[in-house]
């Protein structure tokens, strides 16, 4: 018993360098968002790091407008760099977990 405590303890170790690495990797994964006529785009991280904006100076002319296609694509960037994160991470985690019996339907 003693030995499989060890030798999760091992595993857990390395799963947590695993999640480390996963998340490093993850700042140079880059997404860009734009809004659907184009006149605005971001660029982030899977981490959600915003990295750049790039506004079409049409949008300068309408602070509200413009405050309105920021709000609206930056939240559509953070929401598919959030699920590229949890898929990355949640993978490295269920191969990191020992085998359970009845754990194995938590990280789907």
């Amino acid at each position: 018993m003693f030995g499989d405590l060890m030798g999760m303890m091992g595993k857990f170790k390395e799963t947590q360098e695993k999640v480390k690495q996963t998340k490093e990797r993850l700042n140079t994964v880059t997404l860009e968002e734009s809004s659907s006529d184009q006149l605005l785009s971001v660029t982030i991280t899977a981490n959600r790091v915003l990295k750049s904006i790039s506004i079409d100076d049409s949008l300068l002319d309408d602070k509200e407008q413009l405050e309105d296609y920021l709000v609206l694509t930056i939240n559509k960037a953070i929401a598919k760099a959030s699920e590229i994160h949890e898929t990355e991470l949640a993978a490295v985690a269920k191969e990191g977990m020992p085998n359970i019996p009845g754990m194995d339907g938590l990280f789907k």
